[in-house]
Order: structure tokens, then C-alpha cells, then sequence
């Protein structure tokens, strides 16, 4: 393994992608699109969150490559760029989940 470059690309995946997940509401955005492609009013009714909130997160998630666009008139429909996002996600919160449940073991709570 070659730790120049390894570091490089550690460097570059913090800087492009974990940034851009370092945000819970970016992280639904992302779950949401990964059910239907939707414009921004849809995302924000379904997150009961304001559309200019909205708007600000996918704007970081496009400039990150992880949504694309495609203008319909006047609106914009967003999708994922990459499906392997949510696998990416997916097997970080099994991760948590078997951490959750080993810490659940040893301290005797039950979930």
C-alpha cells in the first residue's frame, strides 16, 4: 500500500464526501432520493422542513457530485447520482446498530 496515496484519496473522501454527510438533513435528502427522484417542494413537505433549507443542502449535495439535476420548465428535479451512496450509509449504520446491541450486552439494557 502506497500511504502517499492512500492519503491523497483519504483526503480527498473527507473533503468531497464526508462533508457532505456531516449533516443529518443531507443525509435524509439522500434516503429520500433513493426511493423516487423528486423536486426540492417535495423533499422539503416530506422533511417538514422550510424550502430554502432545503435548497442550501442539495446545493452542497450537488457540488459534492452525490445529486444530479434535471430542469423541467421552471422546476428541477433531483436525483442520486450514485446508488452506492446508500449502500455506503446503509452498512455504516449496521455498523452502529451491532454497536448499539454489543454495548447493550454488556451494560444489561435491553433496546
Amino acid at each position: 500500500m502506497d500511504v502517499k496515496t492512500l492519503e491523497l484519496e483519504v483526503n480527498l473522501l473527507h473533503e468531497r464526501i464526508c462533508s457532505a454527510l456531516s449533516d443529518t438533513t443531507r443525509i435524509m435528502i439522500l434516503y429520500l432520493l433513493a426511493e423516487r427522484d423528486m423536486y426540492v417542494n417535495e423533499i422539503a413537505e416530506e422533511l417538514n422542513a422550510p424550502q430554502s433549507t432545503v435548497s442550501r443542502h442539495l446545493k452542497v449535495l450537488r457540488e459534492r457530485s452525490l445529486v444530479t439535476t434535471e430542469r423541467q420548465g421552471t422546476a428541477v428535479l433531483y436525483s442520486l447520482e450514485d446508488k452506492r451512496i446508500i449502500q455506503s450509509l446503509d452498512l455504516m449504520r449496521s455498523i452502529l446498530n451491532d454497536q448499539i446491541q454489543a454495548n447493550a450486552q454488556i451494560t444489561g439494557n435491553r433496546l
